[in-house]
């Protein structure tokens, strides 16, 4: 069955928590007693209708204030499909964590409020899915029963997002417009009787429409070895496996391969995927890869095509979306995170921090928390990658704090 990652992204009180906890009632994901509970809550509060933020917003702080702190991840399936939803938060401090839960997803649902239309919070979340390169986009404009089901404020905003998405980079990205409430199930699994005038899909339709082709981006094929297979057991004495995920396009038994940084040349003689061998895997499989012939390979090296190299240098221009409290400043050491590849580097410039709202960059000399910016960095050694546009999984990062080992910031090779 298919997985299919979403992120949801919209500004304060959107509606994000009440989409996904109407997503789950709707398509009976919810059990029992999690349904007691919102009943409860809601009658305790004397709404005259069930909060299904409830579903979803888990920690105290959240259900007090009304608002998503922290990145959910809820799981739910229908027959078609199996869901991953990464609910992030709308408020401007959390950045991080929207390009935290965006990085991942292959769909993103952007909400916007039918009674104030785009605001300066779309524009963010639209400029972190153009960032992230999502390819595919739902505008879901909420809360539709507020204006009274009006298709005029549905073109407006729609119109408004269209002159927004006209600025995008990212021409392959895919937009969608759906009119829903939310909070009345109207255009989320069923279609609204209140909008005669829409005869487009609901949310769970569109979702349950997509294919694999829609939302994935071939690139070349990579393959980060996370670690070598040796049983030395009676049956496989000799056995000497590379395991890891298989990022970018396929990879065939024959196929003539350099591992890198070594730059050795074999070819794959055996693909394994658990018990069985195959003779083509694709791109997203788990898989021990055989070589041909008895060559030094290690966790951190990768695996290519010989006639499809990467680039391999010590300096690096990237975009770096900054998460630590502590600003990033020329001059400060961090270890770069690449696949399964850990180096250490510095960080030669910052050359500008980059406006979320397509206004611009502004020249500076640091990062604060939450600002994103263009910044170059200098490796101990070199780094075999491929720029994000051409292949994200090769051409993403995370800088690591040397002193207290947590992710610092993550970045964009350009």
């Amino acid at each position: 069955m298919d997985v299919l990652k979403i992120a949801t992204a919209g500004s304060v009180d959107d509606g994000k928590s009440t989409l996904i906890g109407r997503l789950l009632y709707d398509t009976k994901s919810l059990t029992t007693d999690k349904i007691e509970a919102i009943e409860k809550s809601s009658k305790q509060k004397g709404y005259d209708y069930l909060d299904f933020s409830l579903a979803t917003d888990g920690l105290v702080a959240e259900r007090e204030q009304g608002i998503t702190i922290d990145v959910a991840h809820i799981y739910f399936s229908t027959a078609k499909k199996s869901y991953i939803i990464a609910d992030t938060p709308g408020h401007v401090e959390y950045t991080r964590n929207m390009v935290t839960g965006a990085s991942t997803s292959q769909v993103s649902i952007i909400l916007i409020d039918a009674r104030k239309g785009v605001i300066e919070q779309t524009y963010r979340h639209f400029f972190i899915n153009n960032l992230l390169r999502v390819k595919e986009v739902i505008v879901a404009i909420n809360k539709m029963d507020l204006v009274d089901y009006s298709e005029e404020v549905f073109n407006k905003i729609k119109a408004d997002f269209q002159a927004l998405n006209a600025k995008s980079t990212f021409k392959e990205q895919n937009v969608s417009y759906i009119p829903l409430s939310a909070i009345n199930g109207g255009n989320v699994v069923d279609k609204s009787e209140n909008m005669p005038w829409y005869d487009g899909q609901t949310v769970l339709e569109h979702l349950e429409g997509l294919h694999a082709s829609d939302v994935f981006e071939a690139g070349k094929a990579r393959f980060p070895v996370q670690t070598v297979i040796r049983p030395k057991t009676e049956e496989y004495h000799d056995f000497r496996g590379y395991a890891g995920k298989l990022y970018g396009n396929s990879i065939k038994v024959g196929d003539a391969v350099t591992v890198l940084p070594s730059l050795t040349e074999s070819k794959v003689s055996k693909i394994h995927f658990f018990d069985k061998t195959f003779d083509e895997a694709v791109a997203g499989s788990s898989i021990t890869i055989e070589l041909e012939n008895d060559i030094n390979v290690t966790r951190g090296d990768m695996i290519v095509k010989s006639d499809e190299l990467p680039k391999i240098e010590k300096d690096i221009t990237t975009t770096v979306c900054w998460m630590d409290s502590k600003k990033l400043v020329p001059g400060t050491k961090y270890l770069v995170q690449h696949n399964t590849n850990r180096v250490l580097a510095k960080v030669e410039s910052i050359k500008n921090t980059i406006a979320t709202d397509y206004s611009g960059t502004t020249e500076a000399s640091q990062l604060a928390i939450n600002e994103i910016g263009e910044v170059t960095i200098k490796l101990s050694k070199p780094l075999y990658f491929d720029s994000y546009n051409e292949n994200k999984s090769n051409g993403a990062f995370i800088l690591i704090d040397t002193a207290t080992n947590t992710t610092a910031g993550v970045g964009f090779i350009r």
